[in-house]
């Protein structure tokens, strides 16, 4: 193949429910001559996230949605191999935007530098990129953590849920994880370092968490929905915060949802609880919090305070599966793929 070629993944056609290879084609296109201020890059990494489940519908969002037969989106660890830049020369490591392809062409002016004697390049797509942040400014500046308070987050094995624990104790709070199984639950005890950790799937799930919190909850930071916040809500103090930054649960949903309208009890609550419900897009803190996050979390990673752990899937042809099993929860740790 040559570098003027890209072998690419594209969405083609919108899921019903459970995302399916299926809705996924590869295909090779011809890249375009890069133009003054622009790169070429080699995609060595792509990062594998939920909130990509959301491109994938037409549904009204945040984001406009990834259109049928476009290269499916995301971060990307990428080699310059030519450069029309004066920033960039053919060698250097970029965290670029470049989505489910093996090259592409970007603006050099959206490109951000790597060093990979700082940290391992792997890490710009993780606990020091977009996950990592989204941890720090979700929970630091909507959920508030005090000292003595405790913080409950739930898909406490990946990495905006690890991060959130380990910053919550780094600030004083009591960190409670909830998590799938045994094996993840004992490494966000063990090596992240939580205070609990409960098992969702476990029966008794609500009375665990129940005693896992005897004092209730005092931040709620929430990536998930459904059942975990079935046993969340009775839970929460007066004056809880619950930054929403995710609700994996129902990202494969379709049609309205079973059961009776739970509204009312909530805004009750809400009101009788002085609760903090905000939802947030990590974008909204960048510019103002991206620097200090930066220099926080790399210190943080430097003396121990926070660990993070890497799912590295080899071959971009295994991007679909391994998306899909991310939604299902059957990833440990940071979904990348090498390619």
């Amino acid at each position: 193949m040559s570098q003027s070629d890209s072998v690419r993944i594209v969405l083609a056609s919108r899921p019903e429910g459970r995302p399916s290879p299926q809705n996924f084609r590869q295909e090779r296109a011809a890249l375009p001559a890069i133009a003054e201020g622009q790169v070429l890059l080699k995609i060595l990494y792509l990062s594998l996230d939920p909130y990509m489940r959301g491109r994938m519908s037409a549904a009204k969002s945040y984001a406009a949605p990834t259109e049928i037969g476009q290269v499916m989106e995301g971060g990307t660890v990428a080699e310059v191999l030519e450069s029309r830049d004066p920033a960039f020369k053919p060698g250097d490591l970029v965290l670029s935007y470049s989505g489910w392809q093996s090259h592409a062409v970007a603006e050099g002016a959206q490109l951000r530098k790597l060093d990979p004697k700082s940290a391992p390049v792997t890490t710009a797509l993780g606990v020091l990129g977009m996950p990592g942040f989204t941890a720090y400014a979700g929970l630091l500046t909507i959920g508030q953590p005090k000292p003595g308070e405790t913080v409950v987050v739930a898909a406490a094995s990946g990495p905006v849920g690890s991060a959130v624990g380990q910053i919550a104790r780094i600030k004083g709070a009591r960190a409670v994880g909830i998590a799938g199984g045994p094996e993840k639950c004992a490494f966000v005890r063990d090596t992240f370092g939580f205070d609990a950790v409960i098992d969702h799937r476990d029966p008794d799930m609500a009375g665990k968490l129940a005693a896992a919190c005897p004092s209730g909850i005092d931040v709620y930071f929430e990536n998930v929905g459904g059942h975990v916040w079935d046993a969340v809500f009775p839970l929460l103090n007066t004056f809880a915060r619950i930054p929403v930054c995710g609700l994996v649960a129902q990202y494969n949903a379709t049609g309205d949802f079973p059961g009776p309208d739970r509204l009312p009890v909530l805004m009750r609550q809400v009101l009788s609880k002085s609760l903090t419900i905000r939802g947030f897009i990590q974008r909204e803190f960048v510019a103002a919090q991206g620097p200090s996050f930066r220099e926080e979390m790399a210190r943080w990673i430097a003396d121990g305070a926070v660990k993070y752990k890497e799912d590295v899937v080899a071959g971009l042809e295994n991007a679909p599966e391994a998306f899909i099993g991310l939604l299902e929860g059957k990833n440990f740790g940071k979904l990348i793929v090498k390619l």
